[in-house]
């Protein structure tokens, strides 16, 4: 597997970042009960985001991007997977929390109705919270291309579920298109946000970078289904990643189909730091050289996260 090593990422930060987002799941979003905070420690999400964002000025700037990851997590597990998730519903599941980062505008009739609607539940509670300081810390540019990469995540969500329904086995390539909407780029895409600057909308939207960062998602989002084979394997039917669906549609082992994915995932690892490069080359701007080496730490820092976190993940014995 393709990867750079990291540095440890600073434990001074880890600790006071674990410690703040906890109290925040907590307190401010009632976000989990008492029998999950197993899991919610052994998610090691301070650890996550202090690897991926060593550039932040601030603790509360790091509590910007673990609030949302946090958030994020809490609506896969509990509307898509392993906490009561269910394709059955899911598509007006993700609507309504969808307007707790979106915000509804309607009469004054109908709006505190909505309001309220925000605190039903702990992923809707999660991300009305994690919103509110991530738009107080961020430009109106920022929280609106934040939005626009969660409405992609929502919708490779229902792609995923809509599968699950009809019992649909994608094409390889069918999978890589879902995959590159249910992923991780709304991570990597506020990058700036949490390093304190901005990169213009006009330079963020410019096509060399979209390709930049959907490479980055794709690459990041197959080291997931790569470490997360073998807990996969483990849940109720047959859970889509990577090797599963190469292994069923090409015909090979599953351990061939393990291997293939983890070329298909090295190939988008080198056409990411080959246009990036290119990018960094052809647009020297200080701003664009310092979100295209912020998204480079955050793919590492990914990594790192996942092959670090034996708590969640083991790998398959195919060595």
């Amino acid at each position: 597997l393709y990867f750079h090593p990291v540095p440890e990422p600073d434990p001074v930060r880890v600790d006071e970042v674990s410690r703040r987002i906890k109290a925040w799941a907590l307190d401010e979003v009632q976000l989990y009960p008492e029998d999950w905070e197993g899991e919610f420690d052994g998610f090691s999400v301070g650890r996550y985001m202090v690897a991926c964002h060593p550039d932040a000025p601030t603790v509360e700037h790091l509590m910007v991007a673990t609030r949302l990851m946090v958030a994020e997590n809490a609506v896969d597990d509990c509307y898509c997977e392993d906490h009561g998730g269910s394709p059955i519903g899911l598509g007006g599941r993700l609507l309504l929390a969808h307007t707790a980062l979106d915000p509804l505008h309607t009469t004054t009739e109908y709006q505190p109705l909505w309001a309220e609607s925000l605190h039903a539940d702990a992923p809707r509670r999660a991300y009305r919270s994690a919103m509110e300081y991530f738009v107080a810390q961020s430009t109106p540019s920022q929280a609106d291309r934040f939005r626009h990469d969660m409405a992609r995540l929502h919708m490779g969500y229902l792609a995923e579920a809509a599968w699950a329904e009809t019992d649909h086995m994608p094409e390889v390539w069918e999978y890589l298109a879902m995959r590159q909407f249910n992923n991780f780029r709304p991570c990597p895409t506020i990058t700036d946000t949490v390093g304190g600057y901005e990169l213009p909308a006009d330079l963020h939207a410019q096509p060399a970078m979209q390709r930049v960062l959907a490479l980055a998602g794709n690459a990041t989002t197959l080291v997931n289904d790569l470490y997360s084979y073998m807990k996969e394997l483990d849940s109720p039917g047959t859970h889509l990643n990577l090797p599963v669906v190469i292994a069923h549609r090409e015909g090979v082992s599953d351990r061939e189909g393990y291997l293939k994915a983890v070329e298909v995932h090295n190939d988008l690892m080198r056409d990411f730091e080959a246009e990036a490069a290119a990018l960094a080359e052809a647009c020297p701007l200080p701003t664009v050289q310092r979100f295209l080496r912020g998204v480079a730490v955050w793919v590492d820092g990914n990594h790192y996260w996942h092959q670090t976190n034996t708590y969640r993940y083991s790998l398959p014995d195919f060595w």
